[in-house]
């Protein structure tokens, strides 16, 4: 068994917005932050490539911070702490 990565952020949920396009991936996000409380890490999961401009804006313009992001395997993954 490995580590975990120290600079991959330990979520409390995660979204799997795969196979969505835009902008469902980023409004599914939105309503599962709402659910959650201050300080809560969403994992989001998305396979469309416009979605990572989607959510560097949406952290910028909405408060909620955007830990981590990366791709793989044409996934791409966002760690957003809410504000």
């Amino acid at each position: 068994m490995t580590d975990p990565d120290p600079a991959v952020p330990v979520h409390d949920v995660e979204l799997d917005a795969c196979g969505l396009s835009c902008p469902l991936p980023l409004l599914k996000a939105k309503l599962e932050l709402n659910r959650l409380t201050s300080g809560s890490v969403l994992l989001v999961k998305a396979s469309d490539a416009g979605s990572q401009r989607d959510f560097r804006a949406f952290a910028t313009l909405s408060g909620h911070s955007l830990l981590h992001e990366e791709v793989s395997g044409g996934v791409y993954s966002y760690w957003l702490r809410k504000a």
